[in-house]
């Protein structure tokens, strides 16, 4: 009950993937990207440590369909998933294990995405998905993700409520450089529509202000970089053995000398 695209954009290298659902929270346990190495979108009966476990392989080289096999190699019950994967030069893979149901279901690879889907109105919407991303080539990568799973809900969607919705582009940090999520809500494309809209003109911002950020606001500090001495705080915490601790220590007075 999850229909979800992975792309990967020619013009700049970034990985972007988007997923939607009829279950809570999404962006927990579907979508796995990496800046300069690909994407993993696991669902179905959903496995989130096929995720980490696909993007380790291509990181390590493999291509999208051979760290697919791999995945599926050392997965438990890959009968019951549903994956695609897309690797740093835009080549990419699917797969529908047996037990997804093939009559509304869809899962197709194209030349730098791919889109699968389970629990569909019909295979119409995941084709509706594929040709709306297609025809917004040019695009901004989110907006046209997000465009696209809002096609696929036009053309039908799942067979329940839409209830969240997550969307996430990989650049070149080792952080997203989008990841906005709508984890409930009645109408969860539209949220995540309006999300990736307002934080559009912020993103190139929030990595300025982890790599170089503008810290004029603390002028008058002197920036010695850090002293743990004085700028590590750490939380200690008294020891409660009663032989050892003079507050439950009787042969101890309130100053810790010995009675």
């Amino acid at each position: 009950m999850t229909f979800s695209i992975l792309a990967r954009d020619p013009a700049t290298g970034a990985i972007g993937l988007a997923a939607t659902t009829a279950d809570l929270a999404v962006g927990a346990r579907v979508a796995f990207g990496r800046a300069g190495v690909g994407g993993v979108l696991t669902q179905h009966t959903t496995d989130p440590r096929l995720g980490p476990r696909g993007l380790d392989l291509l990181a390590s080289g493999l291509d999208a369909r051979a760290a697919l096999a791999e995945v599926l190699a050392g997965a438990t019950r890959p009968a019951a998933r549903q994956l695609a994967v897309v690797d740093a030069g835009g080549r990419t893979a699917v797969y529908s294990g047996r037990f997804v149901d093939p009559r509304w279901c869809y899962s197709e690879a194209f030349d730098s995405f791919a889109v699968i889907g389970n629990v569909l109105a019909s295979p119409a919407v995941g084709r509706a998905v594929a040709d709306r991303y297609r025809a917004g080539e040019g695009e901004d990568l989110a907006a046209r993700l997000v465009a696209a799973l809002r096609a696929g809900e036009e053309a039908g969607g799942e067979q329940s409520p839409l209830v969240s919705a997550a969307l996430q582009v990989h650049l070149e940090q080792p952080f997203p450089y989008v990841d906005v999520r709508v984890d409930s809500s009645p109408t969860p494309l539209v949220a995540l529509a309006h999300l990736v809209e307002a934080t559009a003109t912020k993103r190139d911002d929030y990595v300025r202000r982890a790599l170089d950020p503008d810290v004029g606001y603390a002028s008058g500090y002197a920036d010695t970089g850090v002293d743990l001495e004085t700028d590590l705080h750490l939380t200690s915490h008294p020891s409660t053995d009663p032989r050892t601790d003079p507050r439950t220590d009787p042969s101890t007075d309130p100053e810790g000398d010995p009675r």
